[in-house]
């Protein structure tokens, strides 16, 4: 069956290569990757341009073989003692206000990474002092004593996506959980309830309207801050096909729902990623808190 045509409004700049080139050079002096190129992110041109990326720790070898994802799939390498610091680095090098950090998932450490993603929250904290931290985390292996590591670091937004509906996991997240996604974002408030929580699902894999809006709710009920809602764009032919691409009104209907349903934020558009302009959304939720 050939690939479904991608309508008009699904249009993406790549980035320019003087902006991929001056960023790889900074991030390759440090060892460091991004989730960007990793996962090959739809607007790695727009934030390279600004700028900005969203720095990938623990390596780019996942323990998982989720088929919506590109980050390579293997045996990992051991953990970078010195990546913290280089992170930190490069976010101060970048000017960065607002640091996003994400992983791959890292099924074969006891810890699931906890302890890194502390790290990198303190040396930021420590070389940026007035920056706000936004941790996009893996489920650190379904352990609270786990999750615990990384909210007593005090991040400012502790994020962790649900990708997809229940029934769509067989086929885009297979080796995970949803009440145990679920479970990590209830068990972050409960941890430290000033910590923003934030998670994030991908239309156009064949998700019905409903199901779209029992996820939101469930995600409520946990007390989630923040939901992003975004398309699901193929990144490479080895991964799951797009079902359907969602018109922009239906994400716009989506952002209204989530509102009136009690989401303090919602951005809801085919490019919306959990960590694209994440800092304008912070902004926005501190407005109110």
């Amino acid at each position: 069956m050939p690939s479904l045509p991608k309508p008009s409004w699904i249009k993406v700049k790549g980035p320019s290569e003087k902006c991929l080139s001056d960023m790889k050079h900074m991030l390759d002096s440090l060892n460091l990757h991004t989730v960007c190129e990793s996962a090959t992110c739809p607007n790695a041109g727009t934030c390279f341009a600004k700028g900005t990326a969203t720095f990938m720790i623990l390596g780019d070898v996942c323990t998982r073989n989720c088929g919506f994802c590109s980050v390579k799939y293997g045996t990992p390498l051991a953990v970078d003692p010195e990546e913290p610091l280089h992170v930190a680095e490069a976010a101060k090098k970048l000017n960065l206000k607002h640091v996003v950090v994400t992983s791959v998932t890292r099924d074969d450490l006891p810890d699931g990474g906890a302890a890194q993603f502390a790290a990198v929250i303190r040396q930021i904290n420590e070389l940026l002092p007035g920056a706000s931290t936004d941790m996009l985390i893996p489920d650190v292996r379904g352990m609270r004593e786990n999750l615990k590591v990384i909210t007593g670091a005090k991040p400012t937004i502790l994020a962790h996506n649900l990708e997809t509906v229940p029934r769509l996991y067989r086929i885009a997240r297979h080796y995970s959980n949803y009440e145990t996604s679920l479970t990590i974002l209830k068990w972050s408030k409960e941890l430290d309830p000033a910590i923003f929580t934030k998670s994030g699902i991908m239309l156009g894999l064949g998700e019905t309207r409903d199901e779209v809006l029992r996820t939101m709710e469930d995600l409520l009920a946990v007390n989630c801050d923040f939901l992003t809602i975004g398309q699901y764009l193929r990144p490479t032919l080895q991964n799951i096909e797009v079902v359907e691409y969602i018109h922009p009104d239906i994400f716009d209907e989506y952002k209204q729902l989530g509102e009136k349903m009690g989401f303090r934020y919602v951005a809801s558009a085919p490019f919306v990623r959990s960590s694209f302009h994440a800092e304008e959304a912070l902004a926005h939720i501190q407005k109110d808190a």
